[in-house]
C-alpha cells in the first residue's frame, strides 16, 4: 500500500513519459517553492529535512525581523547594525545560497531526465536550472551587501555606549570640508548644526558662518581659560616671550580652529583633547565643536564631516543626483588681480533642473564665482546637495547599488557617532522626514560673522529649536 502511493514520486518504476514530465515539473516547482520538499518526497530524506528546516528558520527570521520593524523598531534597527549580528547574518546567506545550491541540482537528479520525454527535457532542465541559480544568487548578492555594510559600519561608526539626549534633543556637528590637494589644512567650507528632537525627529538646521569671528567657549572647554574672550579676540591675541600668554597662529574665523589646534604647532595647546583620537575624533573637531556649544548655546555631542571631495564617488555609486540649478556657475576659474574678472573657465553649469553626475554636482557645490552672495550663496549650495543627495537616497536605489554606496561612503563620511545609536538615529532618520526642517542662518544681515552678537546669536536659535520642537496640547 504505502509503495503505492509514493510509487509515482519516490519509485516511479516503469511510469510512462507523460507522468513522468508531470513528475519532473512537480519536483522542481515544489523544490523552488519549498527548498528541501523534493528531497522529502522523493530523494535523501535527511537532506530534504536540512533543506526544510533552514527555510523554515529563514521564513521565521524574516517575519520576527519584520514584526521587529513594527513593535520594537529602535531595538530592531540597533539589533541589525551590530557588527557581529551582521557577520552572522552574512554566514547563514552564504551557508543557505550553498544549501539551496545542492539542493536544487539534487532536484534536477531526481527529475530522472532521461525517463522525461523528449520535448520536455530541455524545458525541465532550464527551469531548475533558473530556480536554483537565481534565488543562490540573490542570496549570495545578499550576504556580500551584509558583508559591505558590516565594513561600512566598521570603519565609520565607534565602538562606544550609547548617548542620552541633552534637554530632548540631539545635537550634530555638520562639517562640509572641501579638502583637495591644493588645501592646506582642513578648514570647512560649511558648518552647521543639526538639533534633532529625540521622540519627534523634528529637526532645525542652523548654519554658521566659516568666517565668524570671537566664538565663545563653554567654562568646561580647556579653551576657555586660553580665549576668555572668544577665539582669536583682540584681547586674547597677543604674544607674551616671557611666557603666561596666548597668541592665536590662524585668522580666528570658525572654520580655521581644527588648523590652530592642530597645524600650528603652539605649545599652548599641548595634551588638550588628548582623547579625542581614541573616540573617532580630533583636537581640532573637539575645539570646533566646543565653539559650536559656545555660539549656539546648544551643547554638540557629535560631528559628521562631510568630504566634498568624496561626493563625487557617493553620486556616481547613487547614478547621479537632480538638482534645481538656479543660475550660471563656472567650473573652474579665477579673478584676474588686474581687470577683476573671472578667467580660465573651463565650462558653466547651466541652470535649469537637471541629473548631475559627480563631477558636476561637486562643482555645484564648491564653485566660489557666479553667485551674487559669494560664499554665503555656496554654503546654501552645499547644504542643497546634502539634503538632494539624502532625499534621493531611496531604499530601491540604494539596494541597487549597495555595495558601490558603502564603498564611497567610507571615502565621504568621518564621524563620532556610536555604533550602538545607529538604530536610533535610523529610527529618527525616517522619522525626520514627516516634518519639514527649521532652518536658522546665522549670516548678515541678522548676523555680522566680523561683530557678532552673540546674545542674538542664541535667541535667534532659541527661536528656531522653539518651532522645531513638539507644540503642547493646550489645557482644557
Amino acid at each position: 500500500m504505502t509503495l503505492d502511493l509514493e510509487r509515482p514520486l519516490r519509485h516511479p518504476g516503469l511510469a510512462e513519459g507523460p507522468l513522468m514530465s508531470k513528475r519532473a515539473r512537480w519536483l522542481v516547482v515544489l523544490g523552488f517553492l519549498l527548498p528541501g520538499s523534493a528531497q522529502v518526497l522523493a530523494g535523501n530524506r535527511r537532506l530534504g529535512r536540512l533543506g526544510l528546516v533552514a527555510t523554515f528558520l529563514l521564513i521565521a527570521g524574516g517575519v520576527a525581523a519584520l514584526l521587529g520593524l513594527m513593535l520594537a523598531r529602535v531595538p530592531t534597527l540597533s539589533f541589525f547594525t551590530n557588527g557581529v549580528v551582521l557577520l552572522v547574518v552574512q554566514v547563514l546567506l552564504f551557508a543557505y545560497a550553498v544549501l539551496w545550491l545542492v539542493l536544487g541540482f539534487d532536484t534536477l537528479r531526481l527529475t530522472r531526465l532521461v525517463r522525461v520525454p523528449g520535448n520536455w527535457r530541455v524545458p525541465v532542465a532550464a527551469l531548475s536550472v533558473l530556480l536554483t541559480i537565481v534565488p543562490v544568487a540573490g542570496a549570495a548578492w545578499a550576504g556580500t551587501a551584509v558583508g559591505a555594510g558590516r565594513s561600512l559600519l566598521g570603519d565609520l561608526f565607534q565602538g562606544a555606549p550609547a548617548v542620552e539626549p541633552v534637554d530632548g534633543r540631539y545635537n550634530i556637528l555638520l562639517l562640509g570640508a572641501d579638502a583637495g590637494a591644493d588645501r592646506e589644512g582642513l578648514r570647512p567650507d560649511s558648518i552647521s548644526l543639526v538639533s534633532v528632537d529625540a521622540k519627534t525627529g523634528q529637526s532645525v538646521i542652523i548654519g554658521l558662518p566659516r568666517e565668524l569671528k570671537g566664538a565663545p567657549f563653554p567654562e568646561t572647554s580647556p579653551l576657555a581659560e586660553i580665549y576668555p574672550y572668544g577665539y582669536c579676540d583682540e584681547v586674547n591675541n597677543y604674544e607674551v616671550v616671557d611666557g603666561g600668554g596666548y597668541y592665536c597662529f590662524t585668522t580666528g574665523n570658525l572654520n580655521s580652529l581644527i588648523t590652530e589646534l592642530e597645524d600650528s604647532g603652539s605649545p599652548s595647546y599641548d595634551g588638550m583633547y588628548a582623547s579625542a583620537v581614541s573616540q573617532g575624533s580630533s583636537p581640532g573637531i573637539e575645539a570646533t565643536k566646543d565653539a559650536v556649544t559656545g555660539i549656539t548655546g546648544l551643547q554638540v555631542q557629535f560631528y559628521v564631516l562631510v568630504n566634498m571631495d568624496g561626493f563625487s564617488a557617493m553620486i556616481d555609486a547613487l547614478g547621479g543626483v537632480t538638482m534645481n540649478v538656479q543660475e550660471p556657475l563656472p567650473i573652474g576659474g579665477r579673478i584676474d588681480e588686474y581687470s577683476g574678472e573671472l578667467v580660465n573657465v573651463d565650462a558653466w553649469i547651466e541652470p535649469g533642473e537637471q541629473r548631475l553626475d559627480g563631477y558636476h554636482a561637486q562643482w555645484y557645490a564648491r564653485s566660489r564665482y557666479g553667485s551674487a552672495n559669494g560664499d554665503y550663496d555656496r554654503m546654501a549650495r552645499q547644504r542643497e546637495l546634502q539634503a538632494a543627495i539624502l532625499a534621493q537616497m531611496n531604499p530601491a536605489n540604494v539596494l541597487l547599488r549597495f555595495q558601490e554606496v558603502a564603498a564611497a561612503g567610507t571615502q565621504l563620511v568621518e564621524t563620532d557617532i556610536p555604533e550602538s545609536m545607529l538604530g536610533r538615529f535610523v529610527d529618527l532618520a525616517a522619522k525626520a522626514r514627516e516634518h519639514t526642517p527649521v532652518n536658522v542662518e546665522l549670516v548678515p544681515p541678522a548676523v555680522d560673522p566680523e561683530l557678532p552678537e552673540y546674545g542674538i546669536i542664541h535667541q535667534l536659535v532659541a527661536e528656531g529649536v522653539a518651532a522645531a520642537s513638539p507644540q503642547e496640547e493646550p489645557a482644557e
